[in-house]
């Protein structure tokens, strides 16, 4: 559903083409947005608050270190499939899309379940709520709690800006977006810089690294539970497929985008990482574990079912044209982490948040049943649905967009 009419000069997202075929995206997403994009996505408050997380866990800073590295590894091999996923089906919407073509509209419905009424949410919350402390601590030095109520205000005042731009023109949230991702490198590389400082200064830093893997579990669960501190920090990888159809030359760009985007952000969050390392006490646990828990679990369950659908269209439809084509291995091991990654946690380190999740996910079929499969929707619905329509001004847009 997109909206039917242009607003703010011509800068709409969507409207119809010269010759009248219909309604569709107006792709004005170059190749630079795109980095853009997924840099701007991934570098985001989880980088700020997951390293001492993932130190917890793990137990030792040289394993906290590999699990970095592991990440960033995760990531760009994740990029890499969904980018094969975006040229074999050319459609905005992400995991949601590719899962209803290959397996039906029942887990693609699951999917826009959780990540409608849950993850995509409490992740808005959770970095909104992290924004509200950075930019309100200035105003009460010396405290070492600030009051709840202007927390909430100024991240239900971000929350409503933020989309009151994405809403009025994608340009200007382009822009926005190229802006603050500027901002986010920025304030990373000064991270970097501190911690080379502090380094150079000795402080006896050094000898702490000849004990560099002391300590480290040895427990699968453990282990689980670092990586979804760490794979917390780094989601937004994939992100540029939801907007596939925005993009210029797409089959083009999306490969491109990802492979300058997720090196970039990986090397920087090492650093980072190592400069955490030096300066941060890794005695506390974070406030954003029960948010990476969370996503976690249920995105890694999305990530494998996803992943599930480039090995079946390589099996079942071998002859598709494919202007990009990852090594079979890389979806294979793709396929292998998020079974670990999902199954590790609940098996050696079960907490009861994964029962929540769960029973949470099973909710959503009785609801599809229910309102989609046997369309038993109550009339107030229709009639919000039809006001939401005329007042947001949406419309089909026309379908198999290349």
């Amino acid at each position: 559903m997109e909206r039917s009419q242009e607003r703010d000069g011509g800068e709409g997202v969507a409207g119809r083409e010269p010759d009248g075929a219909g309604l569709r995206l107006r792709r004005e997403i170059g190749l630079w947005s795109a980095v853009s994009l997924i840099a701007g996505c991934m570098i985001g408050s989880g980088i700020f608050m997951s390293p001492q997380g993932v130190l917890v866990y793990v137990g030792s800073p040289g394993a906290s270190l590999v699990v970095w590295a592991v990440c960033g590894l995760l990531a760009m091999m994740g990029a890499l499939c969904y980018a094969e996923l975006g040229a074999l089906v050319p459609k905005s919407g992400g995991e949601y899309a590719y899962i209803l073509q290959i397996f039906g509209s029942l887990p693609a419905f699951l999917v826009i379940y959780t990540f409608v009424l849950l993850v995509r949410p409490a992740a808005i919350a959770a970095v909104s709520l992290s924004f509200a402390e950075y930019a309100v601590a200035p105003f009460y030095p010396g405290c070492s709690s600030m009051p709840q109520a202007v927390l909430k205000a100024v991240a239900a005042i971000c929350i409503l800006l933020l989309t009151l731009v994405n809403c009025w023109s994608s340009r200007l949230a382009t822009m926005l977006m190229n802006v603050c991702t500027v901002a986010k490198v920025f304030s990373l590389l000064v991270i970097v810089g501190g911690g080379a400082v502090v380094l150079g200064q000795g402080r006896g830093y050094t000898e702490a690294f000849l004990f560099a893997f002391h300590n480290t579990t040895q427990q699968a669960g453990r282990i689980g539970m670092a990586f979804y501190q760490g794979l917390w920090s780094f989601d937004g990888w994939n992100n540029v497929n939801y907007v596939l159809e925005e993009l210029k030359n797409p089959k083009q760009n999306l490969v491109w985008a990802l492979m300058i985007a997720i090196p970039l952000v990986t090397s920087l969050y090492l650093l980072v990482n190592i400069s955490y390392l030096l300066v941060l006490s890794p005695n506390e646990l974070l406030s954003s574990d029960a948010m990476a828990v969370s996503w976690g679990f249920l995105g890694w369950i999305t990530y494998g079912t996803t992943i599930s659908c480039l090995l079946y269209l390589r099996m079942k439809k071998k002859n598709l044209p494919r202007p990009y084509k990852v090594p079979t291995v890389i979806p294979v091991i793709m396929l292998l982490a998020s079974l670990y990654l999902v199954l590790a946690p609940i098996i050696d380190h079960p907490q009861i948040e994964f029962l929540y999740i769960f029973l949470f996910l099973l909710s959503g079929i009785p609801v599809y049943f229910l309102l989609v499969h046997f369309q038993c929707q109550p009339k107030w619905l229709q009639m919000a649905t039809m006001y939401l329509q005329l007042l947001l001004e949406v419309a089909p847009a026309i379908k198999n967009v290349d």
